[in-house]
């Protein structure tokens, strides 16, 4: 059984899963699909056991996250498991996704795959990949705060448009890709790719994309081969069906994405889930346009990697992100030299964090951190990870540094960056580290902004916050390490926060 599956009375999709399948309709059709289409985000859903280190709390703790937040109706999405919710922080108007679970509605099957899945997003770090911020159970329900992405999902972006420019086509493919890229440098295939699991992070023009849905994903090794047929019968690669496959079925599922993006309908067409896994099965596919505008050569070139029906000859996720064809229409905006200095002075100046300071850290980021900021350093970042795994490598600082200091003090400085920022020595910084080592501390933690921060939660204008406040703002500050916190500084525990214990306790996380 998938879990994800999206069911109603005049609609029944579902992925295969072994050789239970059901019935799927066409892809040209996918008006009357969308139309009875849950919101993608009732796919978001996880349990959390033992092995995610769920938080248990107390009904009173809810009440008070309830107490903060507005949560909206009606829901975005609902479905026998639970329901999510759009979640405003009423002081700070910070929006959120939260999904309420009701952990009496799922098997122990359906348990173990969500708990797997929440146990990879915890672990993935990828500006293309959804962020759980916090998760909270209790005896009836678990709570996830995840990351809101309120932009469609890219089904929806091929419904309305059809067919796109190469360019636009290249941009979302690079997206795709990156974050393929890093979840096989990670050892975990995906199995299932599809646009339905592809969300827009918001509705603005350039928006990022985001993988939310690893249910049917897996762990894999070196040279490992997979038997377990899991897929969608338009996504799926030959080798799936004969139950004898690696990481490279998903670059399939890729081609066939690229395919429908350039011509606005699948490469394996058919009236029924047999005719469709069929044509998969032979692989054969045309390149006729139907009297759309010419697809380039080089366009063509990029699907037949993809599409290969050897998945020995088929391209990996990295060669094809240096296939000419994304390169010529993905080139990453410039940014001005004095940024890109300025950041990776600031990565220089960075000191290692302990654990609770790191945490805290994270989400004064995630909370003061303006979207100009975060747009410069996800540019700089991109700049710098030229083999666009996700990740910033020894070789990829040293040559990012050299653009301003010679190659000896190259290397010093970059072995020392490694030494204060790369906690697991694997000689590589993830995304979120890079941010909080590269913001400008001085401004995000300027006392102006802090200032201004400290006033929207002083609701009665009183001078002083309480703790419970202070949590609700700062969501993956625990109990433990804010007692810690107030105890190193030697404030008197009476509940509340002043602006002066405020920026003291800025000033030790920092």
């Amino acid at each position: 059984m998938d879990i994800y599956s999206i069911q109603n009375e005049k609609c029944h999709v579902k992925s295969l899963d072994n050789n239970n399948s059901d019935s799927i309709d066409e892809l040209q059709k996918r008006e009357n699909l969308a139309q009875h289409r849950l919101n993608s985000y009732e796919q978001l859903y996880f349990v959390v056991q033992e092995k995610t280190k769920g938080r248990i709390i107390t009904s009173t703790k809810m009440d008070r996250i309830y107490q903060y937040y507005t949560f909206l109706n009606p829901p975005l999405g609902c479905s026998v498991y639970g329901e999510v919710i759009k979640g405003i922080h009423q002081q700070t108007g910070k929006m959120w996704a939260m999904k309420k679970i009701k952990k009496s509605q799922t098997s122990k099957e359906e348990q173990e795959k969500l708990m797997n899945e929440i146990q990879i997003l915890q672990k993935f770090d990828h500006y293309n990949i959804i962020k759980i911020f916090d998760f909270f159970q209790d005896d009836k329900f678990l709570y996830i705060f995840a990351e809101l992405c309120d932009g469609g999902d890219l089904f929806e972006k091929i419904r309305q448009e059809g067919s796109l420019s190469e360019k636009k086509a290249a941009e979302i493919m690079k997206q795709i890709l990156s974050a393929v890229n890093y979840c096989h440098q990670q050892n975990i295939v995906l199995r299932d790719i599809k646009p339905e699991k592809i969300l827009y992070q918001s509705e603005k023009e350039n928006s990022l994309l985001k993988f939310f849905d690893f249910g049917n994903s897996t762990e894999f090794h070196v040279n490992q081969k997979l038997n377990q047929k899991i897929g969608t019968p338009y996504y799926i690669a030959p080798e799936v069906l004969n139950k004898n496959y690696d990481q490279k079925c998903d670059i399939w599922s890729c081609g066939v994405i690229l395919y429908i993006l350039l011509y606005g309908y699948p490469p394996f067409d058919g009236k029924s889930e047999d005719k469709i896994i069929e044509r998969v099965k032979k692989g054969t596919y045309s390149f006729e346009s139907n009297g759309l505008e010419d697809i380039s050569k080089e366009a063509k070139g990029c699907i037949m990697k993809l599409l290969s029906y050897d998945p020995t000859k088929r391209y990996c996720a990295e060669q094809a992100l240096q296939d000419p064809w994304i390169q010529k229409f993905t080139n990453i905006p410039e940014v001005e030299q004095q940024i890109i200095k300025k950041i990776l002075i600031n990565m220089i100046n960075f000191k290692k964090l302990q654990k609770i300071q790191e945490t805290c850290f994270k989400d004064i980021f995630n909370q003061l951190a303006t979207e100009k900021e975060k747009q410069e350093l996800l540019m700089v970042f991109q700049q710098l990870d030229t083999n666009n795994d996700g990740k910033l490598s020894r070789q990829e600082l040293l040559m990012g540094y050299q653009r301003i200091m010679n190659a000896d003090q190259a290397v010093e400085v970059v072995d020392n960056i490694l030494s204060q920022i790369d906690k697991n020595n694997t000689g590589m910084i993830n995304y979120t580290d890079f941010l909080i080592a590269s913001i400008d501390k001085q401004v995000l933690l300027s006392q102006q902004r802090l200032h201004s921060t400290f006033k929207i939660f002083d609701i009665d204008k009183n001078g002083s916050i309480c703790l419970d406040e202070f949590q609700s703002i700062f969501m993956g500050i625990t109990d433990e390490m804010l007692k810690q916190i107030i105890k190193e500084l030697g404030q008197n525990q009476d509940g509340r926060i002043s602006l002066k214990e405020f920026f003291q306790m800025i000033e030790k996380i920092e």
